[in-house]
């Protein structure tokens, strides 16, 4: 039985970009092609897409303007829209978000990553359609199936933050393996009576879960900047240390229609404080020693860890051991004296998570 493919809307008023765009998703989705708003909309009144790549540079009608229109109409509202444009400055950006887009995509676009970020936003939409179906029913369930319900959620969230992810080079192992290493933390903490006071008041699935989302304010971060593979500038490295700024204004729009507080503040304190470092250097607000939050301490220890010992766009991975070194070396200077003697006392099991491939991961997580 043939599986039905999904349906995607391209507008643009360069016939050369509607050209590309068609011949990089026609194997794949059932794809339309026009070149204005006007033709646009006018599409929508007889065919609903999937999801809409739509420019934002176009006469008559420019991509703001459009997508105004769409989310005016109770029909077009919640059609998922990503912006392709030229323009690369974050005040676009923002722009184009704050107006409902989902995604902002520059041009020329490179045809794996639009591939791959259109694979994730429809998946993010079909986990999104499958979780309000289970809320609108929640009343009716029985308790056995409320753990479906908690999986649901655990894998919206791993979804929205590997797509966080993946437009800095990144594919998910990097936020797998970061709550992995503020498990082993967590653990140890309460085995060792270590901050018993202030651990003994948290969630642990709660915290692991939140921490998902630390870095989720890089999707407002410009992919020249995000993926750019030599050494930052300064106005770069500022640009790069807004995600903080840009993360919490996320979690604050989010608190904004829901009642959910638990989950959300402790994303916010992760997201607010894992850059900050215990002699008051960090950012963004220069806290110092336990002026910071206990879980955004452990979150520097863990996030810089596998930052050091992984490949990113401007370095190769350090050894397990060159990072256990320049941990150690920043005692007392960037990171919680304590947390770095917890930390040293079980860093040969953070070189085995290191060293694990996406599966073995994704095993160990469902094993905590």
């Amino acid at each position: 039985m043939s599986i039905l493919k999904k349906t995607i809307f391209l507008v643009d008023d360069d016939i050369t970009n509607l050209a590309l765009g068609n011949d990089t998703l026609c194997q794949l989705y059932k794809v339309f092609t026009m070149n204005s708003g006007i033709r646009l909309l006018k599409m929508l009144e007889t065919h609903t897409p999937d999801l809409i790549l739509l420019d934002v540079e176009m006469p008559e009608m420019n991509g703001y303007e459009t997508i105004r229109l769409l989310k005016d109409k109770e029909e077009t509202k919640n059609i998922p829209v990503v912006f392709l444009t030229a323009q690369s400055d974050v005040e676009s950006e923002l722009k184009g978000l704050s107006l409902g887009a989902i995604d902002y995509i520059i041009k020329p676009f490179s045809p794996p990553l639009l591939i791959k970020r259109i694979e994730i936003h429809l998946l993010v939409e079909s986990q999104k359609k499958q979780l309000v179906n289970f809320n609108n029913n929640l009343q009716l369930m029985v308790e056995e199936r409320t753990q479906k319900v908690v999986e649901l959620k655990n894998a919206f969230l791993r979804t929205i933050a590997e797509l966080v992810e993946c437009r800095d080079g990144s594919t998910g192992e990097h936020i797998g393996r970061t709550e992995l290493y503020m498990s082993i933390l967590l653990n140890m903490l309460s085995e060792n009576n270590l901050y018993k006071e202030e651990v003994s008041k948290w969630d642990k699935n709660l915290i692991l879960q939140s921490a998902q989302l630390h870095d989720v304010g890089k999707i407002s971060i410009k992919d020249i900047v995000l993926q750019k593979p030599g050494k930052l500038t300064h106005e770069e490295f500022d640009e790069i240390k807004m995600h903080v700024e840009y993360g919490e204004n996320v979690i604050d729009r989010i608190k904004k229609i829901t009642t959910e507080r638990a989950f959300l503040d402790q994303a916010k304190i992760l997201i607010a404080t894992h850059h900050e470092k215990w002699d008051g250097s960090g950012y963004p607000r220069g806290l110092k020693g336990k002026e910071i939050p206990l879980q955004g301490r452990m979150m520097a220890i863990a996030d810089v860890y596998d930052a050091l010992t992984s490949d990113r766009p401007y370095k190769k991975a350090f050894t397990h051991e060159e990072a256990v070194r320049i941990i150690t070396n920043d005692k007392s200077k960037h990171f919680d004296p304590d947390l770095v003697d917890v930390f040293l006392s079980v860093s040969d099991k953070f070189k085995e998570i290191s060293s694990l491939d996406y599966v073995e991961y994704i095993d160990e997580l469902e094993d905590e």
